[in-house]
């Protein structure tokens, strides 16, 4: 697919710094499970924070696909840091700018587009994962402020050194009918009654930030309303649509890098007196790997054209998220084999690109339920 010179420009750029700031320290920021603070001010001081967010608050005003191409580039290299650079900039200041009044833009985003500090998306509970409409959290208007209590788990740049704080999806009421009312609040770090632990012990991703929290009696200015009351719902589930071509982006990139990774061994690796690439098992698998990242990167790019073109986009991102995590799994899976044993060793990013693709098939919503969207499209 043809792409831009802003677009070509991104990924160099995106490309070197993954591969000279990044990946000399992945493995260890893995095994340590460390989030790295000075990297993502990198990041921000390159621009890759608030990208499509329009130059007057702070953001760079480029395309969705350019955005994309940067995924891409960090995944191919490091899923962690990718995941920090998805989370904040289609879940944590996109439902700001789309939604938020201008005051709110004004306040927020000019702070959040430098890397200087992250915003956290808060949708996901215990009880309300795939159903969303399954939240429990509360807020209840008293004398001009919003009272928040409840949880959130999973959350991604929740409780970072740099987090500014977090959008939230609470029920404010019932209808006539007793069904809930959800509306969306931003609510700072550092509010009383707010408490942010990072979750440890992960799989995958373990050099991003992934948190619980816990909101007891948190005061939230009433201008601190994201949207209108009863829109929560609407704001982040069109947060999701959006979100999703992130999390493809990812997979895309995940499977980039493992097939970069078996491609190299395979050609390097030798039995029975010559490279193990010059086997035709090896040699098919390797042209499988690469037919299906080519025909997942078409398909993302096309669905990234829809949306800067102001058309609807919303099943083409479902397909894109279900079918890039699907291919990342395929692929990281293949590069495991070629490499044999030593695939399973830490020495090797295929083991790390194996691990990280897992998480792609769960979070910003599951395969299952990007199969239902697409069923119901169909007419199913």
């Amino acid at each position: 697919m043809y792409i831009t010179d802003e677009q070509k420009m991104v990924r160099k750029t995106a490309r070197d710094f993954a591969e000279r700031v990044i990946k000399p320290v992945a493995q260890k920021l893995d095994e340590e499970e460390r989030f790295d603070v000075d990297i993502i001010k990198k990041m921000g001081e390159l621009g890759f924070f608030g990208m499509v967010i329009p130059e007057k608050y702070g953001g760079k005003d480029m395309s969705s696909l350019s955005y994309i191409i940067a995924v891409e580039e960090i995944a191919r290299v490091d899923a962690s840091h990718a995941a920090t650079l998805a989370a904040h900039n289609s879940l944590g200041i996109r439902p700001i700018y789309t939604f938020g009044t201008e005051e709110q833009k004004e306040k927020y985003l000019l702070q959040l587009c430098t890397g200087e500090g992250l915003w956290a998306f808060g949708l996901t509970e215990s009880e309300a994962g795939s159903d969303s409409r399954g939240t429990k959290t509360t807020a209840k208007l008293e004398n001009g402020k919003w009272i928040l209590n409840g949880t959130k788990i999973f959350i991604t740049n929740g409780s970072t050194p740099i987090t500014k704080g977090i959008t939230v999806q609470a029920v404010t009421s019932k209808d006539n009918e007793g069904n809930k009312v959800f509306s969306t609040f931003l609510l700072e770090s550092g509010t009383p009654g707010f408490q942010a632990k990072q979750m440890k012990n992960k799989l995958m991703w373990r050099a991003s930030d992934t948190s619980k929290l816990y909101f007891d009696d948190c005061e939230i200015p009433e201008e601190n309303l994201l949207g209108e009351i009863g829109q929560g719902s609407k704001i982040m589930l069109r947060t999701l649509d959006s979100g999703r071509l992130s999390i493809a982006a990812m997979g895309l990139g995940c499977a980039q890098g493992a097939y970069e990774e078996a491609l190299k061994y395979a050609k390097m690796r030798k039995q029975f007196g010559k490279p193990i690439s010059k086997f035709q098992t090896n040699a098919f698998k390797l042209a499988d790997m690469y037919v299906k990242i080519e025909l997942a990167r078409s398909y993302l790019y096309r669905a990234c054209w829809l949306k800067d073109n102001k058309q609807s986009f919303s099943i083409e991102s479902a397909i894109a998220k279900l079918y890039c995590s699907e291919v990342a799994k395929e692929v990281t899976d293949e590069a495991v084999q070629i490499h044999g044993g030593y695939g399973l060793m830490k020495d090797y990013p295929v083991e790390r690109f194996f691990r990280d693709q897992r998480l792609l098939r769960i979070g910003e919503g599951t395969s299952e339920i990007q199969r239902l969207v697409i069923s119901r499209h169909i007419g199913c």
